[in-house]
């Protein structure tokens, strides 16, 4: 497993795994995080996902040179979340391609931004997530060390920020 920087370059390849991981969570049952179209196929997804890349430092994991994974570390949150009011690293665009789904991925990614949060000389790491599916996803973060903060909706979907601090 190898992380590298990406760069706009790359943008198929991340729209690919963004895709793939909406194929895995659909079968799961879990319809509701990410819907059921794909993020290449629409395109203000697409656009949004160009202009979180450019506000950041977008992440691949590569298993055997195939792009396995991404994330994007921000400056500040996405738009329907207050910014820390101080420093922070914000996690944005986390996805596994699903065939890699189980491999570690997710937490070597979250170890990377721990690590880069940390050169930078910052304090804070922050992430949101999807609060719906039983909280699993919650479970799952703060598995990896972060902590509940607060709970948010976008319409209807329900969202919460966790954060790790250094």
């Amino acid at each position: 497993m190898k992380i590298r920087k990406g760069g706009a370059e790359d943008l198929p390849a991340i729209l690919a795994i963004l895709d793939s991981a909406v194929v895995w969570l659909n079968g799961e049952g879990i319809t509701a995080q990410w819907g059921t179209e794909s993020f290449s196929g629409r395109p203000k997804a697409v656009e949004q996902v160009e202009r979180t890349m450019s506000e950041g430092d977008p992440w691949i994991v590569e298993i055997d040179g195939v792009p396995a994974g991404t994330m994007t570390l921000t400056p500040h949150p996405g738009q329907y979340i207050e910014p820390a009011g101080e420093p922070e690293v914000y996690v944005r665009l986390l996805a596994t391609d699903g065939r890699f789904h189980g491999r570690g991925v997710g937490a070597a990614l979250l170890a990377h931004a721990e690590a880069e949060t940390r050169r930078q000389g910052v304090s804070l790491l922050r992430v949101d997530c999807f609060a719906g599916s039983e909280g699993r996803l919650i479970a799952y973060y703060e598995r990896q060390g972060f902590t509940r903060t607060e709970e948010f909706l976008v319409g209807d979907w329900p969202g919460q920020v966790l954060e790790r601090r250094f």
